[in-house]
């Protein structure tokens, strides 16, 4: 294909595709941006607290119905039964436990069918995040962190704060506090907001028209049949992956332009909420800062609430505990649940593998990048990188083929209900299983140097 032939087809994706998928965004998220400026300017009013506990409430209500019409009530019955539930148990040292149990048992009750799935799978999102504040708050009133259970106004206020209960992220109660009585409003509060937006709008035109032809209409790149599987495995990982920054930089925005996500130091404010790092998914050292980096609010959930939790088990026990509990969050879906469980074996596997190879060549090769003053005598050598290298290529390929199922041109339908578990395994039978038999070779080749 001629470079004039390459332009007009881009020009004409341009407008049948992009100019489309932006107008159709912005139709959907300027009321919500709306309500997010509306609770800011709330909050810099001199009005009680009480008032402004309402008004969160009251946008993040106004919020959700937007997006699920009267399905958002079920996201508010879960909301009040996990309030019932504090106030029950609110002088017991376990909360966190029992607030778990309770929104599980809600949840496995909405996913055995008593909801239909397209209607399940449209609130998810909305109830993962009040199930995580809920669950966060439990948790911290245990540890005394948060001394007195909020008030119903300040609780609803909180679970239902207009910057995250559509979008995310999770935020702890201390920040949401913080919001309300964030700085004033300023150039670099707007300017770190738009910036948010204007990077989840880049990320969706990735997904939605680019990452679907990336070969070989955007890079010249052919092969056989072999290699044409695996050049499609990559544009669906892609095209996912950017799908997920997309609601990433779109959740960094609405929460800073409703006052959260800034740090103070001194007089110094900085609006710099970071849900996602594309760069370090893409172009990643190791799958355990992929993971990290997907999405920071709730890996640090994850960590501080469930695997040190569940450390008492032992290392393997708690990362197979964290990844459980992230899959039951999402749902019980055989898809998310099988990429969950496989990156949880991945991530354990490379960690033990890149420790043990770091301890015996003396060099930094672990997950995480050394301390400049770690005690490795290897750590720039041109083997040391290429090593790096070897395990960055091979954490790319893990990635596409886990992402290989997330096929945008799926049936609509299909996508709304959630991917049958044939289609996993259809998926993953046509690249031969190639990512779980590498990481069984790699942790048998871990097992014979242990």
């Amino acid at each position: 294909m001629d470079l004039a032939s390459r332009l007009m087809i881009w020009q004409e994706l341009a407008q049948s595709c992009g100019i489309a998928t932006l107008q159709q965004s912005v139709q959907q998220l300027w009321r919500l941006l709306l309500l997010c400026l509306i609770c800011r300017v709330c909050f810099r009013l001199g009005v009680s607290s009480t008032v402004k506990h309402v008004m969160s409430m009251l946008t993040g209500m106004y919020g959700l119905f937007l997006f699920l019409e009267l399905h958002m009530l079920w996201v508010l019955l879960l909301s009040l039964i996990c309030y019932l539930s504090l106030l029950l148990c609110r002088h017991s040292s376990s909360k966190g436990l029992f607030l778990s149990a309770v929104i599980l048992v809600y949840l496995l009750i909405g996913e055995l069918h008593f909801i239909d799935m397209g209607t399940w799978n449209k609130i998810r999102g909305s109830q993962m995040v009040v199930a995580m504040k809920v669950i966060s708050l439990a948790f911290e009133h245990d540890k005394r962190v948060v001394t007195n259970l909020p008030s119903p106004a300040e609780f609803l206020g909180y679970v239902f704060f207009v910057g995250t209960v559509v979008f995310g992220p999770w935020i702890s109660l201390s920040s949401y506090r913080n919001a309300l009585n964030a700085p004033k409003l300023n150039y670099s509060w707007l300017y770190s907001s738009l910036l948010s937006l204007l990077k989840s709008q880049i990320c969706l035109l990735v997904s939605t028209c680019i990452a679907p032809y990336l070969f070989p209409l955007f890079i010249p790149v052919y092969g056989n049949s072999v290699t044409q599987k695996w050049l499609h495995a990559y544009e669906n990982a892609v095209s996912f992956h950017f799908s997920n920054y997309f609601v990433g930089h779109l959740s960094e925005g609405t929460s800073m332009l409703a006052g959260a996500g800034f740090t103070e130091d001194k007089d110094n404010v900085k609006w710099d909420m970071s849900i996602v790092k594309p760069l370090s998914v893409e172009m990643p050292r190791s799958m355990v800062l992929v993971v990290i980096s997907w999405n920071i609010p709730m890996s640090q959930w994850l960590k501080t609430y469930v695997f040190k939790t569940a450390m008492k088990l032992g290392t393997f026990p708690a990362i197979l505990v964290t990844y459980t509990a992230s899959a039951l969050l999402h749902g019980l879906s055989f898809h998310l649940a099988a990429v969950l469980l496989t990156l949880g074996f991945i991530t354990y596997v490379e960690h033990v593998l890149r420790k043990r190879l770091a301890f015996i060549l003396s060099a930094c090769i672990l997950s995480r990048p050394c301390a400049s003053d770690c005690s490795h005598q290897h750590k720039k050598n041109l083997w040391v990188l290429l090593l790096n290298l070897v395990f960055s290529l091979l954490v790319i390929f893990h990635l596409t083929y886990l992402g290989s199922m997330f096929d945008p041109g799926s049936d609509e339908q299909e996508v709304e209900e959630g991917y049958a578990a044939i289609h996993t395994i259809q998926r993953w039978s046509e690249l031969n299983w190639a990512s779980h038999w590498i990481i069984f070779a790699c942790w048998i080749f871990y097992r014979l140097i242990q």
